[in-house]
């Protein structure tokens, strides 16, 4: 098994990672030059006012949006912050997306096109707001240059600008030529509305991307067709770190539709048909001899083992240190002690892998449902050679992400690498779903390792964390490491307020990660550490309410008096669920609270559980501060998708290793929670409008562990090891 301790492993495996860096020399999106309008397209009558913003002479606005829609719902988001300051008329709003091509030669004038960490709305508010108001300065303008009035005297609304003291009035779409002329104003005067006199945003308005999804016309990328193309089918080396030792192509090339064998990296061998089907079915018929290597002995026992000497290991891990944690512990009255775990986890997102590449020696493009824009279309120019003027990313809406299709961009060098094969033809690669679920970048697996210390009174004197698991950053990132701590992988557990700050204060504590790197490869997952780090703290606090016999909310309020906004969506979330109240027979209360995303979330559930084991999750409470509120309905609608993740990871899901590698290849194995067990969801938000958070993935960082402490309410015993379903706890 190779493993290391406290080693920054190198990503020999699968030479694909580019930095997003390659696709333009930083972040550069400042306010200097946010709008390159010396490279305006004016094609006919469409105007664009600026990179954000087209009018068109039927007054329709389109937005450019520069981030990836894959269900989460930040196209609309970000459409109503434009249109907000736009002071268009929403219901003739439409969005396209700009390409990284058109982005890398306009200087990246949308900025970074990455979506990730619950980044989409919150990390370019600022900007896109400020684009929509420009335009609608410049528009403003145009009319009163057209009118020679004082622009000051103008005013709009929907798109339509008037002037009161002769009672004119004109549409947007007839004074966007002479605006597109204009010089922008000066972006750093602008002064963005409060949120308190929005129109557009701070609205439950429909999402602008569910009609043709519901009545079945949308496009993903694994459904496009272009003229004369061909489909792939892929084989990667069962075993992680494995290689491809040699194939006999002559045993399928009389296969019918079947154009070609390709190698396409030292462990991953392709098979090209007029088909989809007629290639997987050719891929399976071909004998293929691979070299599984040392890996192949690796087992999810000897994976555990590993990881739980990291709990025992001895050396400098400390990555917060307050105090005397272990002294103060080995000397309180009482003593409260756990370990906990969680496994590998798939992304299993609806859609698989895919991506359609077309190269010349001249061109490559590629259809892509890519989380990251620029890191598709550096990886595109690397796997072909071209320079990236010569390549360009059409983004697809995703059909699925969670992580998955971000940082990670194998399927874009992968179907590149096929496509050079067969120069000027469209060939679409799709994995099928056994080799999307056994060549996943899953989320990591961890131990952690819980003590505390009580008083007389039942008060926490020291506290002490010590996780070990896989470092996502050692694979991905190493140079976020440093000095061999890696912060992330104690996301929630933070000093630091602003993105995942521990919402505790303890006498004395101490936080330790110990890395344990195995050949599995790991990745983000929705809700990354926070998920897993959620569950270790708010069950083991639990644990040591009961130690003390105080009740679950006074104990943890007691401990939260230097965390406002913590305590804040604790209190929504128990005022909302009417904690105290006495619950039917049987029912029993489970709440938690954690930071992530730079958000605050709190969570109650109503669980019963039968001597035989079955659970029923019959409601559940949650409580929201991110700070702002773009579209509360989508807000909501994040929520009871985490719910539905969550339950999915906590009862079910687990990706176990045997001969190094993946078992659970298909949802026979791997099951997700059914609509029927889901719980009803009530949700209160309490935004402050004192800062910009993230949604999609807070809130599943509090599912698991509100069950979970509704388990223990209900059963007496508390739930350490996940799944449930290894311990005879199943969704009734």
């Amino acid at each position: 098994m190779t493993t290391t301790l406290n080693k920054v492993t190198s990503p020999s495996r699968r030479n694909f990672l580019v930095q997003t860096s390659m696709a333009g020399g930083g972040f550069v999106l400042g306010m200097a030059i946010p709008f390159d309008l010396s490279a305006q397209t004016m094609t006919g009558t469409v105007k664009e006012i600026n990179a954000w913003v087209v009018i068109k002479p039927d007054d329709t606005c389109v937005i450019r949006i520069a981030r990836s829609e894959m269900g989460q719902g930040t196209l609309t988001g970000l459409a109503q912050l434009v249109a907000e300051e736009l002071e268009c008329d929403w219901s003739k709003v439409t969005t396209e997306m700009p390409t990284p091509g058109q982005n890398h030669a306009r200087k990246r004038v949308w900025g970074e096109m990455g979506t990730g960490g619950s980044r989409g709305i919150r990390t370019s508010e600022d900007y896109v707001r400020r684009g929509g108001a420009a335009a609608r300065m410049m528009l403003l303008q145009a009319a009163a240059n057209q009118w020679k009035v004082p622009v000051q005297e103008l005013t709009v609304s929907k798109g339509i600008i008037s002037h009161a003291n002769t009672g004119r009035k004109i549409n947007y779409g007839k004074v966007a030529s002479d605006a597109a002329l204009l010089s922008p104003p000066d972006l750093k005067s602008i002064v963005l509305k409060k949120p308190e006199n929005w129109k557009v945003a701070g609205k439950g308005l429909k999402r602008l991307d569910t009609a043709n999804k519901v009545d079945g016309s949308k496009v993903f990328a694994i459904d496009l067709q272009l003229p004369g193309m061909l489909c792939a089918a892929i084989k990667d080396c069962p075993v992680y770190g494995g290689t491809l030792k040699s194939f006999d192509d002559s045993k399928i090339m009389a296969m019918r539709g079947v154009k070609g064998v390709v190698k396409v990296d030292s462990h991953t061998v392709a098979v090209v048909a007029d088909t989809w089907w007629r290639a997987k079915v050719a891929l399976d018929a071909l004998p293929i001899v691979w070299d599984e290597g040392p890996n192949a002995k690796v087992s999810s026992q000897s994976i555990d083992k590993v990881l739980r000497d990291g709990l025992e290991a001895e050396g400098d891990y400390w990555q917060r240190k307050e105090g005397d944690a272990l002294n103060t512990i080995k000397t309180s009255s009482k003593r409260v002690d756990a370990v906990y775990s969680s496994p590998f986890l798939a992304h299993a997102t609806m859609e698989p892998m895919n991506c359609t590449a077309r190269v010349t020696a001249d061109k490559a493009e590629a259809w892509v449902p890519t989380q990251n824009g620029e890191a598709s279309h550096a990886s595109l120019a690397q796997a072909t050679g071209l320079p990236l003027d010569k390549c360009e990313i059409y983004k697809v809406d995703l059909g699925g992400g969670l992580g998955r299709r971000g940082g990670t961009q194998d399927y874009v060098t992968q179907a590149a690498a096929i496509a050079k094969q067969f120069p000027g033809v469209a060939v679409k690669l799709v994995w099928s779903r056994e080799e999307d679920m056994s060549h996943d970048f899953y989320r990591p697996i961890s131990v952690a390792k819980m003590s505390a210390g009580l008083d007389d009174q039942g008060n926490i004197t020291g506290f002490h964390v010590r996780v070990s698991g896989q470092s996502i950053n050692a694979l991905l990132s190493p140079m976020a490491i440093k000095n061999n701590k890696d912060t992330r992988q104690l996301q929630g557990f933070y000093e630091e307020a602003g993105d995942a700050q521990l919402g505790y204060t303890f006498p004395h504590l101490l936080t330790e990660y110990v890395m344990k790197n195995t050949h599995v490869p790991v990745g983000p997952w929705r809700g990354v550490n926070t998920n897993q780090n959620g569950i270790y703290m708010e069950c083991f606090i639990e644990e040591c309410a009961k130690a003390a016999g105080k009740d679950s909310l006074e104990f943890r309020r007691a401990l939260m008096k230097n965390h406002p906004k913590h305590l804040g969506v604790l209190n929504a979330v128990a005022k909302k669920a009417k904690w105290g109240k006495p619950l039917p027979p049987g029912v029993h209360r489970g709440i938690a609270q954690f930071m992530g995303y730079a958000s605050y979330s709190a969570a109650v559930a109503e669980v019963s559980v039968t001597p035989a084991g079955e659970v029923t999750v019959h409601k559940m409470y949650f409580a929201l501060n991110s700070g702002h509120v773009v579209n509360p309905s989508q807000v909501k609608a994040q929520i009871e998708g985490s719910v539905a993740m969550a339950m999915s990871a906590i009862f079910n899901g687990e990706i176990t290793i045997k001969d190094g590698r993946a078992e659970e290849l298909n949802f026979d194995k791997y099951q997700l929670t059914r609509l029927k067990h889901t719980p009803k969801v009530e949700s209160v938000l309490v935004p402050t409008n004192d800062f910009w958070g993230g949604v999609g993935e807070p809130t599943i960082c509090v599912v698991g562990p509100a069950i979970l402490n509704a388990i223990f309410a209900a059963t007496g015993k508390p739930q350490r090891d996940l799944p449930l379903r290894k311990h005879g706890l199943k969704l009734a």
